[in-house]
């Protein structure tokens, strides 16, 4: 019997009251047919009403798309069970209205949690996010009012083998929304044109395995037969449903519509070279984090300022000394930002997202180069809920706990920060209006105390200073050539930080225009 279904029908199975799965890294792997379907059944019938929405990493591009179709669903949802949300301005927004019950959770934990479930276990285990916000004694990824008043606890501290740990108990999955490229009237998927593998298997099999229903959106429906059987990666035995999505709601990512062979592994692109990045303290944190890099190291880059990163990397000649991996599971190749972070051109390996989660949590990389919003004395870190952004963590936690070395780049303050650039070091012009070396932090996405009890390398660089981090705290070791260290270090931040013996002038090559390599 074929399992080919329309969009309409796979709405129709979504109950109320049902726990709700869905897949998508911003647009890759968004099931964006589906959701509008849900939508219109919404707007039509006033059903399916008090959902629990579980999902990974944002489902959509801010601008309206993906998650955001459901933004005006009064009453859909009772409830979320999320790791990032970005780009789910509508979600997030009522979330910080307390409309709904969220609890935040680390991208790998969730991960960990969907195979438990699927492995029919009581719960998972973590080491990672013990000392942050996902730690019971630090809100246990409570983000509201409502969700702290709600009662519900999604984790619990333990201890095993001597060591803390968090234990996320299993609950059933009633139904899931997944997405791949290919199906065929039996149920087979396939993902040979996605540019990443994200949690597609991990949830049909969660869902399937709690009696649910496991609905798949694909680009295509081929004939039964057609997909060579290295290329299924889910069965049909996993499968309910099949619905081939509208071409306009099927994109490879949010960035662009039709299909780029290069970003899926299928084909190499000629190798562009980037201009290098213009002069500015973006660059000279990333040069300054650059120097840290060593040859065979495998890294991850964040998203934002830390992605430029690779533009140094380029400029510098070192692009095939280093391995470049990003949380969603690609490695290699040239990482893409904007909508297609996550992506990379020409990729030398696309791992699955919770095999990519693993290897990150068991320690394999060696490095990470990774924003941040606000410090504190111990090194503790605010990455995901900060002035009125509610984000949430995504793979930070993974990465940053980690990593045998850490460079935390950004700025030591913010909002309107002018600079001169020149003679080897930078100078002042306006200083920005807020800080971000703080007191105290709106929550803790990362432990300074555990990283010291752990042993990891832990750098803050910004332009006109690094730190480094000790078992008392942040300790001051370098200065920019032009930088009064009172006046434009101590006296900007919210703490005194300790001050090393001999403070080291930055490189003067970060500061000039020619590549360090050249200088």
């Amino acid at each position: 019997m074929s399992k080919i279904i329309s969009r309409e029908q796979a709405a129709a199975l979504v109950k109320d009251g049902a726990t709700l799965v869905t897949t998508g890294f911003d647009g890759f792997g968004c099931p964006e047919d589906l959701i509008m379907a849900l939508a219109e059944r919404f707007h039509k019938e006033g059903h399916p009403l008090g959902l629990t929405a579980v999902k990974g990493t944002s489902q959509g591009d801010g601008h309206g798309r993906g998650y955001d179709h459901l933004e005006a669903c009064e009453g859909m949802f009772r409830r979320f069970l999320v790791t990032h949300m970005g780009y789910d301005v509508g979600v997030q927004k009522a979330v910080m209205d307390n409309k709904y019950i969220c609890h935040f959770i680390p991208l790998g934990n969730y991960q960990g949690l969907l195979r438990a479930i699927a492995g029919g276990l009581p719960g998972s285990i973590a080491r990672t996010g013990v000392g942050t916000f996902a730690d019971p004694r630090f809100g246990g990824g409570k983000t509201n009012r409502k969700t702290e008043e709600s009662g519900i606890e999604i984790v619990q501290l333990v201890e095993l083998g001597g060591q803390e740990c968090l234990f996320y108990p299993t609950f059933p999955l009633d139904i899931c929304f997944i997405r791949a490229s290919f199906g065929d009237s039996r149920g087979n998927l396939s993902m040979k044109n996605e540019a990443m593998i994200l949690d597609q298997f991990d949830i049909a099999a969660a869902v399937h395995n709690s009696g649910g229903i496991v609905i798949a959106q694909v680009d295509k429906v081929l004939p039964d037969g057609d997909i060579p059987t290295k290329e299924v990666y889910i069965h049909g035995s996993f499968v309910d449903y099949v619905v081939e999505g509208l071409p306009e709601y099927s994109w490879q990512s949010f960035e662009m519509p039709g299909f780029r062979p290069e970003i899926a592994g299928l084909s190499k692109a000629a190798v562009v070279k980037n201009d290098p990045l213009p002069m500015s303290v973006r660059k000279i944190c990333c040069r300054r984090a650059f120097l840290e890099l060593k040859p065979g190291m495998l890294i991850n880059l964040g998203v934002g300022m830390p992605s430029l990163v690779g533009s140094v990397v380029e400029e510098e000649g070192a692009t095939e000394d280093l391995t470049m991996t990003i949380e969603c599971g690609v490695i290699g190749g040239s990482p893409l930002g904007k909508m297609d972070f996550g992506a990379s051109v020409n990729p030398e390996a696309i791992y699955s997202q919770s095999d990519m989660l693993m290897l990150y949590d068991g320690g394999a990389l060696d490095a990470a180069v990774i924003g941040f919003a606000e410090v504190d004395r111990l090194g503790n870190v605010n990455a995901h809920s900060f002035n009125g952004h509610m984000v949430g963590p995504g793979g930070f936690p993974d990465i940053t706990s980690n990593a045998k070395k850490i460079c935390f780049i950004g700025n030591l303050t913010t909002g309107g920060l002018e600079t001169e650039i020149r003679d080897g070091g930078i100078h002042i012009v306006t200083e920005g209006r807020f800080r971000k070396f703080v007191d105290r932090l709106e929550t803790i996405t990362f432990s300074g105390i555990e990283a010291v009890k752990r042993g990891q390398d832990v750098l803050f660089i910004t332009e006109r200073a690094v730190f480094r981090l000790t078992e008392g705290g942040l300790l001051l070791t370098e200065a920019a050539e032009g930088i009064d260290i009172q006046k434009d270090i101590i006296d900007r931040m919210g703490f005194t930080p300790m001050v090393a013996e001999k403070i080291t002038k930055m490189d003067p090559r970060i500061f000039r225009e020619d590549p360090m390599k050249n200088q």
